[in-house]
């Protein structure tokens, strides 16, 4: 009797050294939850970013807490305006195992629109929830990426954002273009931001505004239609000056051929 073949192992038993594949964690897709609006005032036009009128967006929000790790996640949603996944995105993990903040996400923070004080908002934002739950917590420094500070004044408002809530930015070459970012610890961060650029609109607000731009809608329509009668008015009388002028002309020309021919008789 012939001994039968060995079954066959499995591919993932065939190569054992290899590492498993990493799984995203459960909360890496949270979609937000809460909403907010945000308006952006007007501010005069910067020779590198352009136009920077009044805009109205909105801010997302998730947070999770857990046995391990809790998670806030701020997003940002321009209207009529799509974008990539990983643009305007901040979160903040906190790992109560090693007692650590981390702020992300890896990548980097990649805003839109640029130069609007958005930055600093959401690590305000960031900050103020890191602040109320993991006070003594320390801070997780990271890299920042070299792409984005591609010149000297992009380099130099990444740099100010970050060093105006309390991050400490260190420079590991010469040429300024490799950085990394990092804190004392959460304690030491600011959670304050430029409110004449960014404001959180409430509901109650909004409607006040909509209520108010409807009002001042109408008064400019009841002036529009005022103005209107008025030229229309001006115009009849000026059709009725120009006919009377007319007239007159061709009365004054009519004596003054008369007086020629009495005169010439």
């Amino acid at each position: 009797m012939t001994d039968s073949p060995a079954p066959q192992a499995p591919a993932q038993a065939a190569a054992p050294n290899q590492p498993p594949a990493a799984q995203a964690h459960p909360w890496a897709e949270l979609g937000p939850e809460q909403f907010h609006l945000l308006r952006l005032a007007p501010l005069p036009t910067d020779r590198h970013t352009g136009s920077r009128p009044l805009r109205f967006i909105q801010l997302g929000r998730v947070e999770r807490q857990g046995k391990d790790l809790s998670l806030l996640r701020l997003t940002l949603q321009l209207p009529n305006q799509h974008l990539r996944k990983e643009q305007n995105v901040l979160e903040v993990w906190a790992d109560h195992r090693s007692q650590e903040v981390r702020f992300g996400p890896e990548q980097g923070l990649h805003l839109e629109p640029e130069n609007r004080g958005l930055g600093r908002f959401l690590l305000a934002q960031g900050i103020a929830w890191a602040r109320q739950q993991h006070a003594h917590y320390q801070i997780e420094g990271a890299a920042l990426a070299a792409k984005d500070a591609l010149s000297e004044e992009s380099r130099a408002r990444r740099d100010h954002c970050l060093q105006a809530q309390g991050f400490v930015v260190d420079y590991l070459d010469p040429l300024q273009l490799k950085a990394r970012y990092s804190a004392p610890g959460v304690s030491a961060l600011h959670s304050d931001w430029p409110t004449e650029k960014v404001q959180i609109v409430e509901l109650l607000d909004a409607a006040s505004m909509l209520q108010q731009a409807d009002q001042n809608l109408r008064e400019q329509d009841v002036k529009i239609r005022k103005f209107s009668e008025r030229i229309d008015r001006l115009k009849r009388e000026d059709g009725n000056l120009r006919f009377t002028i007319t007239c007159l002309l061709v009365f004054c020309v009519f004596q003054a051929g008369l007086l020629i021919w009495i005169a010439t008789r």
